[in-house]
């Protein structure tokens, strides 16, 4: 995935590990994942799907019997850390299989679906891989290599995935915490020229509203207090209603917001052109939806928004901006910047930077371009040279970090309502989240954990909040 039908990756690290059992047979798979909170919520439903087949968790890859790699095509080189990583995978099932214990290899995820056969040919450890729409089939597929096939099914299915993948019971959602992430749309329609969202997730499919309002009631009676809905492009959700009506983003969080018991909700990655005025409505009237924005512009030269075919320009971005403010003015704004892309001049990148002054991020991801075979930006005359990109990041970089400590800085003295999520690494401590997305450290009992309390605000580290209770 790209950076803008893009998700920027969860904020927790930046792989997650799940593992599985089976009681009987002590069967265990491991699974890491890359990657944005997409693949963190997929990696969850593969393990639901295979708990069925009796697998349980482990966290540790030596005493697995299954290892998935949940992979991410959104960096630079992305395959190749894949077969990188396999090459050590295969030497550990080399080991394991001369003490007599079998190992199963899997890939999945977008590097799966973009390099298919591929990988079977370079990486012959590898026994399974499965694109993201085909996650339902994972454990038909492990069945077929354990008699002895190489499996590859890639082949696209994204209306059978969420009819057929289970939603974990409130016992498996408990235990993953207070918070969590709900799909409710898939691929990408807009064909950036620097993306490869539309080939790797397909093209845009709208979860219907009952099934999505089913699995967040699910979540919410495990014991959830916060839900971020989830799609490459997810305000373009157009999903079907009760009565077979159409529906926007806009009345689906209308929608759950009248779930009992279901404190926030968040929605991520959005494209500015499907930001339509029912959205906006919801940020003005819900409270339940965290005053918090992610919206990628990727550029602020109305020449290179062209040249990614990004469809809108800077000016309508900036009044979409002014229009979100006006109903929301405590809105904290997010978004991705693409430094260096074929044919950038230093003076469109000096209209980015007069962009990112303008809006005044809260938080921001930024990258340097790097090419994605089968995408029409790799084919584009004028690539920029690597230490002028560098240099170009560097200077962006320090203008939003600088933002963003502003942002951070401004929050010191205030009383605001955190989520106590998890434990902190001191005794004692415990991590919270803002409304803003903002991570909130303050000193508590591990017994609160899913309370929203009342604190202030009392000073700012690189990346997190400090903060004591009232």
């Amino acid at each position: 995935m790209n950076k803008d039908s893009a998700l920027p990756d969860a904020p927790q690290p930046d792989t997650l590990e799940i593992g599985l059992r089976d009681g009987s047979i002590s069967r265990k798979v491991f699974i890491k994942t890359y990657g944005c909170q997409m693949n963190v919520y997929d990696s969850a439903r593969m393990s639901d799907a295979l708990a069925r087949d009796g697998y349980e968790p482990t966290e540790d890859m030596e005493e697995a019997d299954l290892v998935l790699l949940n992979t991410c095509h959104i960096r630079e080189k992305a395959a190749e850390k894949v077969y990188s990583a396999l090459g050590r995978l295969r030497e550990m099932k080399k080991r394991k299989a001369a003490d007599g214990r079998d190992m199963m290899i899997g890939v999945t995820g977008c590097v799966a679906q973009a390099e298919g056969e591929e990988i079977l040919r370079r990486a012959p450890a590898v026994d399974v891989v499965i694109g993201p729409q085909t996650y339902h089939r994972l454990p038909v597929a492990l069945r077929r290599a354990k008699e002895g096939q190489r499996v590859v099914d890639t082949e696209y299915a994204i209306e059978d995935k969420f009819e057929h993948l289970p939603i974990a019971e409130a016992t498996k959602i408990r235990a993953r915490g207070v918070t969590a992430f709900l799909t409710v749309q898939e691929g990408c329609d807009k064909f950036c020229t620097f993306c490869v969202v539309p080939y790797t997730r397909g093209s845009e499919v709208s979860r219907p509203v009952a099934q999505i309002v089913e699995e967040a009631q699910k979540l919410v009676d495990g014991g959830v207090r916060e839900i971020t809905l989830l799609g490459q492009n997810v305000n373009a959700w157009h999903g079907t209603g009760p009565a077979g009506e159409a529906w926007s983003l806009g009345d689906l969080l209308y929608r759950l917001a009248e779930i009992p018991n279901l404190a926030r909700l968040r929605y991520t990655t959005s494209h500015p052109r499907d930001m339509d005025d029912r959205l906006i409505s919801a940020h003005r009237d819900l409270r339940t939806l965290m005053p918090y924005l992610h919206l990628p512009v990727q550029s602020g030269s109305d020449r290179i928004l062209k040249a990614m075919n990004r469809r809108h320009t800077a000016a309508e971005y900036l009044a979409l901006i002014e229009k979100i403010r006006a109903a929301r003015p405590d809105i904290a704004l997010s978004g991705d910047f693409i430094v260096g892309f074929p044919g950038e001049t230093e003076q469109d990148f000096a209209d980015t930077l007069r962009l990112v002054e303008e809006v005044n991020y809260a938080q921001a991801f930024s990258f340097k371009y790097s090419t994605r075979p089968g995408t029409p930006g790799a084919e584009l005359k004028g690539q920029v040279p690597e230490e002028i990109k560098a240099e170009r990041l560097e200077r962006l970089q320090a203008l939003l970090l600088k933002q963003q400590h502003a942002f951070a800085d401004a929050c010191v003295g205030k009383v605001v309502d955190i989520l106590l999520e998890k434990p902190g690494r001191m005794p004692g401590q415990l991590i919270g989240r803002s409304p803003w997305l903002q991570s909130v450290n303050l000193d508590a009992k591990a017994s609160q954990i899913g309370d929203i309390i009342n604190v202030r605000i009392i000073g700012t580290s690189t990346n997190s909040l400090f903060a004591e209770l009232l």
